[in-house]
């Protein structure tokens, strides 16, 4: 959810009226990194929406907010705390592997086109 969009207030407060949570990591005004974790169902909460904007990368703002709010779906009552993740991108799996995650299970999506020639 890039910043500025028109209705990105109103989704993150749909998003915490639902039980989810936010990390934000702000200095001065200025959102360094960003995190969603949703609310526990059945055990498994999912750690997603994780960004940091390319000027403020490698100075270990994602890596804290993603583990607040991992930390936070385990007080909660997760027993499963997931996070999908781009295997082409070692930065972030070797952060994520220093957090606490660990590689479970590889998928591939295929899209196959839908129009006919």
């Amino acid at each position: 959810m890039p910043v500025g969009r028109p209705n990105h207030r109103r989704q993150i407060v749909q998003s915490l009226a639902l039980g989810n949570a936010h990390g934000l990591w702000h200095d001065d005004g200025v959102v360094r990194s960003m995190a969603r974790a949703s609310a526990q169902l059945h055990g498994m909460s999912r750690v997603g929406m994780v960004y940091t904007p390319p000027e403020h990368r490698r100075r270990g703002y994602g890596a804290a907010v993603t583990a607040a709010v991992s930390q936070w779906a385990l007080d909660q009552g997760a027993r499963d705390v997931v996070l999908f993740t781009d295997l082409d991108n070692p930065t972030s799996n070797s952060i994520y592997q220093k957090i606490g995650y660990r590689p479970v299970y590889d998928a591939v999506e295929y899209r196959f086109p839908t129009t006919v020639a």
